[in-house]
Order: structure tokens, then sequence, then C-alpha cells
């Protein structure tokens, strides 16, 4: 079924190409453009990604566990007017080695391209947020966390472009579309009702592969109508991304939480990035979740597994590059070379002399104010406070959930007692057949019988006695 309907996709694609461009050419703009060129930068972008060529080039590592995590870059220039596109073009699909009996646990595909527009601060694995839109190689659209079937699948050293167009007088205004090779690949697809009106970014997500990125000034495939590249927009039209700043002594911050295990140590995490979001947690947990977006599932027994915790989960991937925390040491390797205020959250080995000592190593360079903060104690009112409401959302969860339960219930015995009935008059239906049928086949029966008795008289009365022969004779 998804071959086929690929297929139909692919056929619809080809005959709108075929026919009028939905797109019209755009008029001359004598506006100023923008003054520098317009890059994917590294604090902007998940851990495995490494630019090469002035960002011309976007890698991701791929060893030890991070061959399965999807890496994300968003640049650094968002557009919030106008129509402009920009495109990616893969040089190199990369298969890495995995062990036989670890095959069938890697997510799939294992080569994997997603490109389209996020707003800033979204999740940076591009299709796992509320507020992005993108286009994937196997031909889906997604809008949030939702997904179509859009386009035909993508093809290695096709040049891909996708099309934003925020201009209201346009009659495909607020939508986006996928070409490749210059030729249109997708009709326009609509962005959610609330990124309307909001600054989108290029976002490009992507696994096993490397790509090309061309956002301009200059396109490297011409479309089948005057379109501008993000990298010659107007200044107008565009707003610069709020990108991490170092302290004013010219040093980011590696803060280490130092507190008790199950004494609240991530609810005062999770408080801290609220109040500080320009902060990136180092923990088991976001790893969890990173792989959580890029398609991992765990084991059953790793869900339940006694020696699991909060600080220290069991990741029970079945891949040995994941449970063996291979890719927890790789990333405690590269982050001190993206420069970025870091918070570390290890509870225990926070605790410990020797191997807090390890990880503040890892952050020796001059780039960097090493902090331990104490969260022991009595907390203030608005940690407080911000545990009240936490513990308020977490019984209402419960409380939605328990009467979603509920609701469930009823509708299933409301089911199952339709059935009954239904089921019981169908048996009483059936019986009253039966008995009409009985009652039909005795009628007849005794008609029969009746009917016979009669014949017989008749034939008894016709026949002539022996006396009456006799005297005649």
């Amino acid at each position: 079924p998804a071959s086929k309907q690929a297929a139909r996709v692919e056929g619809t694609a080809v005959a709108g190409a075929a026919g009028a461009e939905l797109e019209a050419d755009a008029p001359p703009d004598a506006r100023p453009g923008i003054d520098r060129p317009v890059v994917f930068q590294p604090s902007d972008s998940t851990l495995n990604v490494v630019p090469a060529l002035g960002g011309r080039v976007l890698m991701s590592l791929a060893e030890g566990g991070m061959q399965y995590l999807i890496a994300g870059a968003r640049a650094d220039l968002g557009l919030r007017a106008g129509r402009y596109v920009f495109g990616v073009r893969i040089l190199e699909a990369l298969a890495p080695g995995d062990p036989p009996s670890t095959q069938s646990r890697a997510p799939k595909p294992r080569q994997l391209l997603r490109i389209g527009f996020s707003a800033a601060g979204s999740p940076l694995v591009l299709g796992e947020g509320e507020d992005h839109v993108c286009f994937d190689a196997e031909g889906f659209f997604y809008s949030g966390k939702r997904k179509s079937m859009s386009a035909p699948r993508l093809r290695r050293d096709e040049a891909v472009a996708v099309v934003l167009n925020l201009d209201p007088a346009s009659p495909n205004a607020y939508t986006v579309s996928l070409f490749r090779d210059g030729a249109r690949a997708s009709s326009p697809q609509p962005l959610p009702e609330h990124l309307r009106g909001c600054t989108l970014f290029p976002h490009v997500s992507f696994r096993s592969i490397t790509l090309q990125v061309h956002i301009g000034p200059e396109l490297e495939q011409p479309l089948p109508f005057a379109c501008r590249p993000v990298g010659a927009a107007a200044r107008a039209d565009t707003e610069a991304a709020a990108l991490p700043a170092p302290a004013a002594d010219g040093k980011f911050e590696v803060l280490m939480p130092v507190g008790y295990p199950n004494e609240g140590t991530f609810d005062w995490l999770d408080e801290f990035l609220r109040r500080t979001p320009g902060y990136v947690e180092l923990s088991d947990r976001k790893i969890l979740e990173w792989a959580a977006h890029s398609g991992l599932t765990r084991l059953k027994g790793a869900l339940s597994s006694k020696l699991s915790s909060r600080d220290k989960p069991d990741f029970g991937f079945g891949l040995p590059g994941m449970d063996d925390f291979s890719v927890r040491r790789g990333l405690l390797a590269v982050a001190p070379l993206v420069p970025r205020n870091y918070i570390i959250m290890e509870v225990r080995a926070n605790l410990i002399e020797e191997e807090r000592r390890e990880i503040v190593q890892l952050f020796s360079g001059a780039s960097y104010r090493r902090t331990a903060r104490v969260i022991m104690g009595e907390p203030d009112d608005e940690y407080k406070a911000f545990r009240l409401d936490r513990i308020l959302e977490q019984k209402q969860a419960k409380s939605e959930i328990a009467w979603k339960a509920k609701q469930d219930a009823k509708k299933r015995q409301r089911a199952i007692q339709r059935s009954q009935q239904q089921a019981t008059a169908l048996r009483k239906k059936k019986e009253e057949a039966r008995n009409k049928a009985r009652e039909e086949a005795t009628k007849k029966l005794a008609e029969a019988v009746k009917s016979a008795d009669s014949t017989k008289k008749e034939v008894k009365k016709e026949e002539p006695t022996d006396g009456a022969d006799g005297g005649a004779a």
C-alpha cells in the first residue's frame, strides 16, 4: 500500500510539474539585503554535527552510538515575510557497520534526510516538535508531529530545495513546497495556523549522510520561477537568531549541581532550565529523549529494571554503542569543542570528588568557568511554588487519565451491552423463526394427514360390496 501511495503521489507530482507552475516570478526588490552570510551555528545544532568548509558541508559523527542519533542544525537567520528558498544535496551516504545481531534493532531508515523550517527554540531534531514543517527523503511532509505522503522519494545526488512562501498577497501564501533538480516535487503544503506570523528558520536533520548546503546568495539549480535564496533575502524580511553569548568575563559557564539522589535534583533542574533557557543539559535522560526522537526503542526489560534510576537509567536498546554508554562518553568529549553554557546533571558523579574532577578537566579550556551549585537545604519560595504547580499538574494529569479510563470503561460496557442485546435479539429472532417454521411444518403435516383421511373415505364410499354384486347376479 505504501508503494502504491508513493506511485500515486509521484504521478501527481509529475503531472503537476508538466502543467502550469503554481508560483509566479518574484518582482524586482530594491530593498537592502542582508550583509552577512547565513550559516548553521554549532550552538544551534546537535552535538554530533560536524560543519566543514565554512558551514557549506554538514557531516555527523558515525561511531560509538552516534550513528543511531539524528543530527539537527538550524540556520542563524530566520524569515518573517516574503518568499525564499534554500536547498541541500546529499554528497555521500554512509553505511555504519553493526554486529549482525543488532541490525534489526537499528532505527530505520539508516540514511535519513529532513529539510524544512522551524521556530527558534524548538527541538533540534526536525519533525519531532509542533513548531516544525519539513519534507523527508521518503516523500513525507511533516506538519508539527503529523506526517502525510506528499512527494516522491528523493534520490542521492539530487539538488533538493524548499520554498517558504510568507507573502500574504500570493495565492500560495503561508505554504512550503519541495523541489528536486529545479522541478516541483510537491504541491504547496499549508503551514500550521500557530506558525503563521512566526519567524521561521531554515533547518535540516540527517543521519548517516553528508550534506552540501545551498542557502545563497546564489541558487544551485534554477526554479521554474524567479525566487530569491535565503542568503540574498531583504533585511526587512529577516530576523537574526538569538545565539548564546558568554558572560561579561568572556566565558561560558559549566554548572554542576550537587545534591542528594531522590531529593528533588531533577525537579530543581527543570525549574532552573525554565528560568534560564540558555543552558544545555548534559544527562542520560537527555540522551534517552534524543534517542526516542531518533526512532530508537528500548527493550521491555529496560523499563522495569531494578538497577535503573532517573540519574542512571538502564538504556536497554539492544545496541552496543548505546548500551555500553559509548554515546555518553562521546558527547562529553565533543561538548567542550562547542562553547556554550552547559549544566551537567550527573547526581552520583557530582557528589564524588574524583568523578567530578574528571568531568571538570574536560572543560578546562579558557572558554569556560566551572561552577558547583549546592542544591541542599531549605528551598526558596519560587522553587516551592514551582513544585506545588508541578504536583498540581501531575494530579490533574492523573485525574484526567483516570477520568478518561473511566469513560473508556463505560464505553466498553455500553458496547458490550449493545452487543449482548443484539445477540439476544438475534437469538430471539432465530428462535421465533424456528418456532414459526415448526408450526408451519406441523400445520402442513396435519393438513396432509387430513387430506389423506378424506381421500381414503371417498375411496371406500365408491367401492361396491360383495352382497350387492351377488343379488344382481
